[in-house]
């Protein structure tokens, strides 16, 4: 699809990780979380209802990979599973490992407090599970 194209906010506040069948699969850069973001490779998505019955089965099908790779990594607890849309309308999906005492806790990590980058995007957890999957 030559005319997908992911909206400039999620490209500053990521990197990207991989393309799994329908999502571009990115890393949320704040390492105070182990956070993944689903993006799904089609133009004009605004709401998993845009997305055909077989491409909101195969996100779904991604959502549960991603929370497989994100459950067993250090300090995940619990996961949030979030589709809010309200900063970027552009349909994406967030995975994020939660703990009990992370600074959002038991909060949403929406808006909660500027992200403190990974030192080295490469070596964070998601990304090297990411790579190895």
């Amino acid at each position: 699809m030559t005319d997908f194209a992911v909206d400039p906010v999620i490209v500053s506040l990521t990197r990207t990780l991989a393309d799994w069948p329908l999502c571009r699969v990115f890393l949320y850069n704040d390492s105070r979380y182990q956070w993944g973001l689903l993006v799904p490779r089609r133009p004009g998505a605004v709401e998993m209802c845009d997305l055909s019955a077989e491409d909101q089965q195969q996100l779904m099908a991604e959502i549960v990979q991603l929370s497989n790779l994100i459950r067993p990594l250090p300090g995940v607890e619990k996961l949030n599973v979030g589709n809010l849309g309200n900063m970027v309308t552009q349909l994406h999906v967030h995975v994020i490992g939660r703990f009990k005492g992370d600074p959002a806790w038991p909060g949403p990590v929406w808006g909660h407090s500027d992200p403190k980058p990974w030192p080295d995007p490469a070596q964070a957890p998601l990304s090297l599970a990411v790579s190895k999957s």
